[in-house]
């Protein structure tokens, strides 16, 4: 009876089941060792027992686990309305393929292709206006595409380029020509400015420092001016930098080392983190100290070498067009460590020496100025002459002079005001009115007076780099807030924030894998968004920016050892076009829409956005609408995100990908 009952099919088809159970079973854990899995818990009492009820763990307890991974947003971007399908790629357009060299060995040497084919549209050179009902646009009625500016608008800067507004100036002596004229409102540009013919993917970091595409920059002025100083030079398609400079025609680096032999205390890196150099050339200085972990801000105007700035930043090397004339460079005051001025063609004792006023007024308390010129090495009368006004101008201003070595000067900024209140009456340049803000800076006329230093020490006494990136300075505690929390915890709090941010991206959007050599912060604030990235040890600078609109947060950007410039988003940035990798933009649009029109500054943020680069908008909910509307008319291609506090919060991202657009 027994033997019979365990013959039947359904006793037969339980042990088979069982058997495949238990296969499985062992299997599945034998092959799930080496694999993530999520923590899971139990709570579990005994009836039988007094004890408390106790939590048992599973074994992945206390393992870290990458689980945004695992949720990864695999949206792909979408395409502006009516974009045309990518054309098929050309035979041949690549000039070498992979990385491995004729040696059968891994290289980083080789040369890219043209631009992407699938990164090109064909797009309208005249504006096309959606008159439907619906729209959303700032603009009053809908735009459906922004058209091409002409092509020579290809290196436009609305505010240094406007002619008509330079022929009205009553003088130019004093450099008028070259500070920033902007278009009246409503008479800025409406058209997106078009990449030069044969514009192609700009070469990484770091032999961008070394080398770019003639094409991005198709201008042979400076080969033709500077070559024999070892500036630049053209080899078939490419501009080469060599490093020299008109005062270091033998390489930056033997230069940075005679300067740190002068003075010893200057200590690239440590306590020199940030340094202007002006008329800085193709800025091959500044392109150098990258390597010793100094940020330097490159500024030229744009004269006669026009081209000057834009090679520094297809370089990837921090700059832009800026001018000593009559107003206030857009640096608040003790920014910089160190100022250069190597041939730098600026007269300084000029009208009681108001640019070297303005010099001082920037120079961090105890900070360097190294002068290479002429009159420092030469035995000219006339440049005799240049040399006692400097010294003369300087030893009035309490700079202490250091030491001259060949054709290198260095002087030293007073620490405290104790000199100045040693000066006899009556000798100039004076000080400043006491109601006179230095830090003021936004279309602000040059003053000649000595601007006080802070009695409380503040600006003098940065920590050493890198402590400095996450120390909260001592100016943190003079910026003007409406705050009820104290300016130290938020200060910490805007670190932690954009620290788990920039992880996630570095994470989840691969943002180690994509170029990001330019990146600009639109709405900087204490520079977290920056020092984020720092921590993530991405091979890129910040150009912070902190708007008019908002609470002056500039020296705490320097004091934490980070470049910055004042900026009102009304108005056009000084540089080139194609200037920047990314732009970053948060709780900015949302603010400025209520002085200005939102369409145009994202016009601008077109303008100096490379090609194959990208926008992230984090922004009230509100205005998505709007921006992805303007974005499609630009030709962006646009993905909309939610925040890390998920799909019920009121802000979103709005991630833009910028293509080359083609007539």
């Amino acid at each position: 009876m027994t033997g019979h009952f365990l013959r039947t099919p359904l006793t037969l088809k339980i042990a088979a089941f069982f058997f495949i159970a238990v296969t499985f079973f062992y299997f599945g854990k034998h092959w799930s060792d080496g694999y993530q899995q999520l923590v899971f818990f139990t709570q579990r009492s005994d009836p039988d027992s007094n004890s408390n009820p106790f939590v048992s763990t599973s074994p992945n307890n206390a393992k870290s686990f990458n689980v945004s991974a695992l949720i990864e947003n695999n949206t792909q971007p979408a395409p502006p309305e009516n974009a045309p399908p990518p054309p098929a790629p050309e035979e041949g357009s690549i000039e070498k393929l992979g990385v491995v060299n004729e040696n059968g060995t891994m290289s980083d040497e080789f040369e890219v292709g043209d631009f992407d084919p699938g990164m090109v549209d064909q797009w309208v050179n005249e504006t096309q206006v959606d008159e439907s009902e619906g729209s959303s646009s700032d603009v009053g009625f809908g735009i459906k595409k922004f058209g091409l500016c002409p092509r020579e608008m290809s290196e436009y800067i609305p505010c240094l380029d406007n002619e008509d507004e330079i022929r009205k100036l009553p003088s130019t002596e004093k450099g008028e020509r070259f500070e920033r004229h902007c278009p009246e409102q409503g008479r800025g540009l409406n058209c997106l400015v078009p990449a030069p013919n044969g514009y192609r993917t700009p070469i990484p970091w770091p032999r961008s420092r070394d080398e770019v595409w003639y094409n991005n920059v198709p201008h042979t002025r400076l080969v033709e001016d500077k070559g024999g100083q070892n500036w630049i030079s053209r080899d078939k398609d490419k501009f080469k930098f060599p490093g020299g400079g008109t005062q270091f025609i033998h390489g930056a680096n033997e230069y940075l080392d005679h300067i740190s032999k002068m003075i010893p205390d200057i200590t690239f890196g440590k306590h020199i983190r940030v340094v202007l150099d002006v008329g800085c050339g193709v800025a091959s200085f500044g392109a150098y100290l990258l390597s010793r972990n100094v940020v330097t801000m490159s500024v030229a105007p744009k004269d006669v070498h026009e081209n000057q700035i834009q090679f520094a930043l297809e370089r990837g090397v921090p700059a832009m067009a800026a001018a000593f004339a009559t107003r206030r460079l857009l640096y608040p005051s003790q920014a910089f460590d160190l100022v250069h001025c190597s041939r730098c063609r600026i007269n300084w004792t000029r009208d009681d020496g108001i640019l070297l006023l303005e010099v001082n007024r920037m120079l961090r308390a105890g900070g360097y100025f190294v002068w290479a010129a002429q009159p420092v090495y030469k035995h000219e009368e006339v440049l005799e002459e240049q040399w006692e006004e400097m010294l003369n101008l300087t030893t009035r201003l309490c700079w202490n002079f250091l030491k001259k070595d060949g054709y290198i000067a260095v002087w030293q900024k007073p620490s405290d005001n104790s000199c100045y209140r040693d000066r006899e009456a009556g000798t100039k340049p004076p000080m400043c009115d006491p109601s006179d803000d230095p830090d003021n800076v936004w279309y602000v006329d040059l003053k000649a007076c000595i601007s006080e230093l802070p009695k409380n020490g503040y600006g003098a006494n940065v920590t050493e780099w890198p402590a400095r990136l996450q120390t909260p300075p001592d100016r943190l505690q003079s910026i003007k807030l409406d705050a009820f929390t104290s300016r130290s915890e938020l200060f910490r709090a805007e670190s932690k924030y954009w620290n788990e941010i920039i992880a996630s991206y570095v994470r989840v959007l691969h943002w180690k894998e994509i170029r990001l050599r330019n990146v600009m912060d639109m709405r900087a604030g204490f520079g977290g968004f920056a020092a984020a990235l720092i921590n993530q040890n991405l091979d890129s600078w910040v150009m912070n920016v902190v708007p008019v609109s908002g609470p002056n947060t500039l020296p705490v950007i320097y004091d934490r050892g980070l470049i910055g410039v004042m900026h009102d988003w009304c108005e056009a940035f000084d540089t080139y076009p194609r200037t920047y990798d990314l732009l970053h933009a948060a709780n900015l649009l949302s603010v400025e829409k209520k002085r200005c029109n939102v369409s145009s500054i994202m016009l601008e943020m077109d303008r100096i956005l490379r090609p194959g680069g990208r926008v992230y908008i984090r922004d009230s909910l509100d205005i998505m609408d709007e921006l992805q509307e303007i974005a499609k008319a630009i030709g962006w291609y646009v993905m909309l995100r939610d925040t890390e506090e998920g799909p019920h919060a009121s802000y979103r991202v709005l991630v833009c990908d910028k293509h080359l657009l083609r007539s």
